[in-house]
């Protein structure tokens, strides 16, 4: 009897979810990732620095808007930094959830032509925008660590050990809802055209650039809370900031809220796998 490298076979029902494979295809992920990092900057002067051109153009945007004109409070903490801080931490799930949700339509001709776990492709622009995050990180540790040492307007506490908690749950958001999304658009089109705006209108409906306690007690501030974004952005600002607020409970509903949107998001994009090329 013949022996084979790679069997392929037929998936029989939703769950029949080959998490090995993904492992064994590593390689694969790790020349997706060089790709998606080269072919964006490839062409450009500038190149990775318009990863730090962006946050700074767009926190001093909302200092004149949101800190001179709208005169929104930022805990005491300054306006450079909590912008940036939000702006940050914000931009890894946008950048997870905008390469993610374009994977079926983007590799068409990939998936029908090559066979690989498909997971691997939305795994890869989740990685590969860890490479963004940390640049942007970086400039934000450099503006952080010159008021650190220039200024007592900024409070750290040990809740900077949970920092890769918020960016597993930023990455776990943006997979999870990014590949639900490109499962839908395979047959409505049409979603395609609320992708921008639907980003930003949660970042406006998410403490990104105020913070809670600016909201006054009531049904507004209850919806807030609600948000599973709040308690990531909230904790993310109050580690290195202390401004914004800490709760065990509150992160662990959003890591819950998280998990399930993750594995939702697994289940339909595998669903969707099997027949995707026939609507394509």
């Amino acid at each position: 009897m013949d022996k084979f490298d790679l069997i392929i076979r037929p998936k029989r029902h939703a769950f029949d979810i080959h998490f090995k494979e993904i492992w064994q295809y590593r390689d694969l992920l790790r020349m997706f990732v060089k790709r998606d990092i080269i072919t964006v900057y490839k062409q450009t002067i500038l190149g990775p620095i318009w990863f730090i051109v962006q946050p700074i153009l767009t926190t001093l945007i909302y200092m004149v808007v949101f800190g001179r004109i709208a005169k929104i409070s930022t805990d005491g903490a300054p306006q450079i930094l909590f912008y940036l801080a939000g702006i940050t931490i914000w931009n890894y799930f946008a950048e997870s959830f905008n390469t993610t949700a374009k994977t079926f339509t983007e590799n068409a001709n990939i998936f029908g032509k090559v066979y690989f776990p498909r997971l691997i492709t939305p795994f890869a622009k989740v990685t590969s925008g860890l490479i963004k995050f940390g640049i942007q990180f970086t400039f934000f540790l450099a503006v952080y660590l010159y008021y650190i040492f220039t200024s007592d307007t900024v409070n750290p506490n040990w809740t900077i050990a949970l920092l890769p908690v918020y960016i597993l749950l930023m990455a776990m958001f943006g997979l999870g809802t990014g590949i639900i999304f490109t499962s839908w658009t395979t047959k409505y089109r049409d979603l395609t055209f609320l992708l921008t705006f639907g980003v930003q209108l949660l970042m406006y409906a998410s403490p990104v650039i105020y913070p809670v306690s600016t909201i006054e007690p009531g049904l507004m501030k209850d919806v807030l809370m609600l948000n599973p974004f709040t308690p990531i952005l909230e904790g993310f600002k109050y580690a290195f900031l202390g401004a914004g607020y800490f709760s065990w409970v509150s992160l662990a509903y959003s890591a819950g809220v998280a998990s399930v949107i993750l594995f939702l998001g697994i289940v339909i994009f595998h669903k969707t796998e099997r027949n995707f090329i026939d609507t394509v």
